[in-house]
Formats: C-alpha cells, sequence, structure tokens
C-alpha cells in the first residue's frame, strides 16, 4: 500500500503561525522534504521534531522526484515544505504533486501560511475575482506578460523582490497607466509587516524613498475609479 504525501505549509515570517495539525503531520511522517535543511532545521528545532531532512529544490526536483514516488510507493509517509509559505505556489512542489497525480499516490496540502492572501484583504482592492500571477518573467517574455495582465479586470496579485521592485512598479506604470490602483505588502507576519496602498505613482514615489527589504506582494487593479 502506498503512502501519503503531504505538502504542509509553513509561516512566512512569525514563526507562531505554524498550525497545530501541521507540526503534528511533520512528527509522523517518514521524512521531510525541505528547500534549505538549515532553513528548515531551526523551524524543526523549534517544534521538537526530529525527522531526516532530505534537500528538494529548483535546482534538483527532477532528479529528486522519481526517488521520492518510489519511497511512497514502498508505503513511507511523506512531507514536502519550502523555507515559507505552502510548496507549489511560487516555490518547488508542482513536479512533485503533478508526478503524485500521475502514479495515483494519496496527496493532502494541509492549509496554511501563504502571503498572498493577507497582502490581498489588507490592499482595500477588490478581492473576489483576482488573478495569482506568481513573479513575472525576469527578462524574455516580461513585456509580452505585462500586457496581458494590463488587460485583465479582475486585482493582479504579483510577487516581486526588494531588488527588482522600482523597475516593477515604472513597468506597470507603463504597462496599466499611472492612475492604476495598487497595494505593496512586504514582510507579511514579521516585525516590520508593513502596506502601502495608493496610485502606481504614489506607490513609486514610496519605493523610491527607502530601501525595501524582505519578500513584497503586490496587489493591482487598473479597472477600479
Amino acid at each position: 500500500m502506498s503512502g501519503i504525501l503531504y505538502f504542509v505549509p509553513t509561516p512566512v515570517g512569525n514563526l507562531e503561525d505554524m498550525t497545530f495539525r501541521a507540526i503534528k503531520t511533520l512528527k509522523e511522517v517518514d521524512y521531510i522534504l525541505c528547500e534549505d535543511t538549515r532553513t528548515s532545521g531551526i523551524l524543526l528545532k523549534h517544534y521538537e521534531i526530529s525527522k531526516p531532512l532530505k534537500s528538494y529544490h529548483l535546482h534538483n526536483e527532477h532528479q529528486a522526484t522519481e526517488k521520492v514516488i518510489g519511497d511512497l510507493k514502498n508505503g513511507q509517509n511523506i512531507a514536502i515544505i519550502t523555507d515559507a509559505g505552502t510548496p507549489g505556489i511560487s516555490d518547488p512542489g508542482y513536479l512533485l504533486a503533478k508526478a503524485g497525480s500521475d502514479h495515483d499516490i494519496e496527496m493532502i496540502c494541509l492549509p496554511g501560511a501563504t502571503a498572498l492572501i493577507p497582502a490581498l484583504v489588507v490592499s482595500g482592492l477588490p478581492n473576489n475575482e483576482f488573478l495569482f500571477a506568481g513573479f513575472l518573467p525576469p527578462k524574455k517574455g516580461r513585456q509580452t506578460k505585462l500586457k496581458q495582465l494590463a488587460e485583465e479586470k479582475k486585482t493582479i496579485v504579483l510577487y516581486e523582490s526588494p531588488h527588482k521592485i522600482n523597475t516593477t512598479l515604472e513597468q506597470i506604470k507603463e504597462f496599466f497607466g499611472e492612475e492604476t490602483k495598487a497595494s505593496l505588502s512586504r514582510e507579511i507576519s514579521k516585525k516590520f509587516e508593513e502596506t502601502k496602498r495608493g496610485t502606481i505613482n504614489e506607490l513609486i514615489e514610496f519605493s523610491k524613498s527607502k530601501t525595501l527589504k524582505g519578500e513584497i506582494v503586490l496587489i493591482v487593479n487598473n479597472f477600479l475609479k
């Protein structure tokens, strides 16, 4: 009988965002897949979880997936976590979920921490319908993607890194228009959590006035008047 593959969300900031069920699951599986054993080791130590950690990240997931599927078929229960948030959401996990589906492996994703929902809720922008676009392409296809997103009538959710945020805001202004309504959230669930709301011009001014740190979530809507 095959084992179960668990997708377990981990805190995006505050360690107290870990759920009781997530802790229990990690304590019961045979081993845990993670992006960085050092980062995940801190989390496991905090919750007194003593299970083997195995690396599973963007650079080895193709090779590692076959071994994991084999272990699951042999009856082992396995959890996958990432450095922060829910596996598979702009983080490793999709390839394993696809392979699990292809091999009829039982898969369970626990509800839990993710950066996009808190940022969307506090943005003050319509959230009855939204499009999660993750990270924009780094270079090739970036302008094409921005043109496509500019036609969307739904609120758009984007992830961005601090060193690219100014460029991305300027590009959103170029393709969406300077009256575009937006919200920028950073350091979600951490000590210096911050959200700035306004037009894209106001966010550009805000971003250039200080050095932003931490992963950033952008919420954009250019059809809201």
